[in-house]
């Protein structure tokens, strides 16, 4: 195992947030790419859970436990130190990581905030109880957030998507898995 890595297990709430880039500096300090515009669950926890890259050179095999000096915002990206990662060549090893984070260790959200994640798989029902799919994924669009959602319509299925906006979004109840619109099946 590299320097700083200790074997560990996936937890079940593992979500992945982003990879590790490259090194950054001759510190040991490497390059995050976040996965979300806001990386609060990259700076709230202080273990991120590894995989080897996809792709390329594999350099540990297995989920690996990284303990988190500090991960911080630096010009227009994320940067990290971790425990017994000391020098540029122990952080090289790291390029290509895909990172986890335990669910339970994200920020807790307010009232009418969701992460994304939460959203994927919710049932989408208008007001008049029309089932109008579930969430498959979520995109930005700069100007709003829109939900895609996937339905079987005559046999095939077809995409929809909403904009995920007070306007059109009653209610999403995380608890049922259900989100309420006022919207219909044929905009």
């Amino acid at each position: 195992m590299l320097p700083g890595l200790e074997a560990a297990e996936l937890p079940a709430d593992a979500i992945e947030v982003g990879r590790i880039n490259d090194a950054w500096g001759i510190k040991g300090w490497f390059k995050v790419l976040s996965y979300s515009a806001d990386p609060e669950a990259l700076f709230s926890s202080k273990r991120w859970f590894l995989l080897p890259a996809e792709k390329g050179a594999k350099t540990f095999v297995g989920v690996a436990k990284l303990a988190i000096k500090e991960a911080k915002t630096h010009s227009d990206t994320v940067i990290a130190s971790a425990h017994d990662v000391e020098d540029r060549n122990a952080a090289e090893a790291l390029r290509g990581a895909r990172i986890f984070v335990s669910r339970s260790s994200f920020p807790t959200t307010e009232k009418d905030e969701y992460y994304w994640v939460d959203l994927i798989g919710l049932s989408v029902v208008n007001r008049e109880d029309v089932v109008l799919g579930s969430v498959k994924e979520l995109l930005s669009t700069g100007a709003q957030t829109v939900l895609v959602m996937e339905c079987d319509q005559d046999g095939k299925t077809i995409e929809r998507m909403i904009p995920f906006v007070s306007v059109y979004v009653d209610d999403v109840n995380l608890t049922t898995r259900r989100i309420l619109v006022d919207w219909q099946p044929d905009y």
